[in-house]
């Protein structure tokens, strides 16, 4: 694949963190930065009519059975592909700029770690969905896992909300790993305060990447 031309931010951070607030705040900068490049806000999963519909159907959709953690994967790698197809590399391509609440980052903390599935397994499925579309920079907003845990997230429902404190430290854990391992790509940003505090954080950090 040939080396894209724009440049990709993703949000991470635990539910509740602010990432929609801060992603969506951060695309209308960008836009005043940037008037003469296309610049869009996507989410994951979800972001296209069929990524949408695979969201509903992993996390928004209860059953009588226990979904296996393998199936939840392979349907977040599946909206994926879709979201990364249709939206992000197109926009990419023409040298645009892309924001993302979430990305394959979120599958290696939540599956990898909170599910216990590991990072090798959680790539190898998710190789093809991604094929190479890594971030260029993945802004993570880190908050106490008790902040997490006390604020209402996805309205139209997300399974991920009802779980408890051992299953969010395991997946902060994860961040943590993920932070060190990929230190050129993950950041860190402290996600407590007010709105215009962490934004401020975050125009510190992107501003250094593009300019």
């Amino acid at each position: 694949m040939t080396k894209k031309k724009g440049f990709y931010i993703v949000f991470e951070g635990l539910a509740g963190c602010g990432k929609s607030t801060q992603s969506k705040l951060l695309v209308e900068k960008l836009k005043k930065r940037f008037p003469k490049r296309k610049i869009i806000w996507t989410r994951e999963p979800g972001g296209t009519e069929i990524a949408d519909a695979i969201r509903k159907v992993v996390q928004g959709t209860e059953y009588k059975e226990k979904m296996n953690y393998i199936c939840e994967q392979y349907l977040y790698a599946a909206s994926r592909a879709q979201t990364l197809r249709t939206i992000v590399k197109p926009i990419l391509d023409k040298g645009g700029i892309v924001v993302s609440d979430r990305s394959f980052f979120t599958s290696m903390a939540i599956q990898g770690f909170g599910r216990d599935l590991g990072i090798p397994l959680v790539l190898k499925i998710n190789e093809q969905a991604i094929f190479n579309m890594w971030p260029d920079l993945v802004i993570y907003l880190e908050i106490n896992i008790r902040d997490s845990l006390n604020r209402t997230f996805d309205k139209s429902g997300d399974k991920f909300e009802k779980l408890g404190f051992s299953f969010y430290k395991k997946v902060k854990h994860g961040y943590s790993y993920l932070a060190n391992k990929y230190p050129k790509i993950v950041k860190t940003v402290d996600g407590t305060g007010t709105i215009e505090e962490v934004s401020q954080r975050i125009d510190k950090l992107w501003t250094k990447y593009l300019s």
